[in-house]
């Protein structure tokens, strides 16, 4: 097997979700050489199959996971002003359901959710009488009192890819469809050993150190390429989520209180879409092995319908989708209480060659995960920057929440070929990247080849050479969500433009 160089990098990133990506951007931004490795896409397991929240998760009170839920909390601030684009303000609808928890537990929740992450720039929670509100008309009229209280929106799979997107303009070296074989210690070094899943080629590589941020697959990374001890473990419990025609008119979310001691969302999604989820499941399978499935199906569905006067039925779902969370195992007794607090575990040799494994963790806290993770391994590379990314925006970020609009009309301004839902979508995936990505186009043929949904060439070549799109699915379901609405004629071109061009794209590279 060949080694690819003489060059060692700092650090060697197993896994191209959240944590893996983040860990990437922070430790690129403080001058280490990165190198990341993913099996297949970015996003394409547990990091695009959450419920897509910032939130500080209001039902972790229970269990009385007060730092997480805190650290969470001021993270989501922050989190929104790096990321207008991709991230918004939402509201949610918390009825009340007479038999379950009280409506002064709830007050009391509430009060404490706003005040223990020291709330800056949402708004707090109010009563709502639901005969008398908007929101209370699609509920069933035995709903009188409901409480409205703020989180945040997040498209996760374009998280991670503009986590991944800013790790390599600070010089990172992200390497998707690419599988870890193994690493061992050798002559003062780690000996990394992958192979390119498209081409077959089986190469080597050095580093000083390695992460392993492989999420569900973390104890198969330790145990079966690493051949070692895992030092914690790691629960799998699975969230399915299922899309059903839009349910409500206004553009809030509701959370409801399920008799099994549970909380589902029912959530604004894409325009015309209703997100419901999610399912806690104790997950048997292995990571490699997700779906959604019927029986998970009909519990999303029959609980939603207890609140909402028109039943939601399984025939009305038009897209499920199921991720596996790798929750630490801290021996809770049901999924739905195990913590989603992260675990960071350092082994080395004569303090020397380091290996970092990451257990468990939520989206809202992947930066200060990152963070401390860096932190650990400080004493190894001591040569590092320091801690930058608090309030550093994502690519297309650079701009404040209350410019968005103001955005979407400059670019309905730059070309008046283009509507403002074509607009409003533009600049909810890229932001101030937009007319990188139109350049001097004129009209709507200056795009090239359109895929429908307002889907261009132009769009398609940025995503290849700049978001590592391969395939049409990366792009359908992760990159976009175009496909919820993408004709079987279109996918099947979008297919085979993207086969071509990427075949063109890796002979040049």
């Amino acid at each position: 097997m060949a080694t690819e160089s003489d060059f060692v990098c700092d650090i060697f990133i197993i896994g191209g979700g959240i944590n893996g990506c983040g860990v990437a951007r922070d430790a690129a931004g403080r001058g280490l050489s990165v190198t990341l490795c993913e099996q297949g896409d970015l996003a394409q397991a547990t990091s695009s199959a959450s419920t897509k929240l910032f939130h500080g998760g209001l039902r972790y009170l229970e269990h009385y996971e007060f730092r997480l839920v805190r650290e969470a909390l001021i993270e989501r601030e922050r989190l929104l002003q790096m990321m207008p684009h991709i991230s918004w303000p939402l509201r949610f609808v918390l009825p009340h359901h007479q038999g379950l928890r009280p409506s002064w537990f709830l007050r009391l929740g509430l009060f404490i959710y706003d005040h223990l992450g020291g709330r800056k720039l949402l708004p707090g929670t109010r009563a709502i009488k639901l005969d008398q509100d908007p929101v209370g008309k699609p509920l069933k009229d035995i709903f009188n009192l409901a409480f409205e209280y703020s989180d945040c929106w997040v498209d996760d799979a374009r998280l991670v890819v503009l986590n991944a997107q800013d790790a390599a303009a600070l010089g990172a070296d992200i390497r998707v469809r690419t599988q870890f074989l193994s690493a061992v210690r050798q002559d003062g070094i780690w000996l990394v050993s992958l192979e390119d899943v498209r081409s077959g080629e089986r190469y080597e590589l050095r580093a000083r150190c390695l992460v392993n941020a492989s999420g569900p697959w973390v104890d198969e990374v330790i145990s079966q390429k690493l051949h070692s001890k895992a030092p914690a473990s790691i629960r799998l419990v699975r969230g399915s989520h299922v899309v059903v025609p839009k349910l409500f008119e206004h553009d809030k979310a509701y959370i409801f209180q399920n008799t099994d001691g549970r909380i589902i969302f029912a959530i604004p999604y894409q325009n015309d879409f209703t997100l419901i989820g999610t399912t806690d499941e104790e997950h048997q399978a292995g990571p490699d092995s997700t779906e959604c499935s019927e029986d998970e199906k009909a519990y999303l569905c029959a609980s939603i319908s207890e609140y909402f006067e028109e039943p939601v039925q399984t025939s009305d779902v038009v897209w499920h989708y199921s991720g596996v969370r790798p929750l630490y195992d801290d021996g809770a007794s049901s999924a739905s209480q195990t913590t989603r607090e992260y675990v960071l575990h350092v082994e080395d040799v004569d303090n020397d060659l380091p290996l970092l494994n990451i257990f468990g963790g939520k989206i809202t806290t992947y930066r200060k995960l990152a963070e401390a993770a860096l932190k650990k391994l400080h004493k190894y590379l001591p040569e590092m920057g320091k801690a930058w990314t608090a309030g550093a925006p994502l690519p297309g970020g650079n701009f404040n929440l209350s410019q968005f609009h103001g955005r979407v009309s400059g670019v309905r301004t730059s070309y008046p070929f283009i509507d403002e839902r074509w607009a409003t979508r533009l600049v909810r995936g890229y932001g101030t990247q937009v007319s990188e990505i139109l350049g001097d186009a004129k009209s709507v043929d200056d795009l090239g080849q359109n895929f429908g949904s307002d889907l261009t060439e132009a769009e398609l070549r940025w995503l290849i050479r700049k978001e590592w799109a391969r395939t049409a699915e990366d792009v359908l379901w992760r990159r976009t969500k175009i496909g919820l609405v993408a004709t079987e004629d279109d996918q099947k071109k979008l297919e085979k433009w993207m086969l071509t061009q990427n075949t063109e794209y890796e002979h040049a590279n």
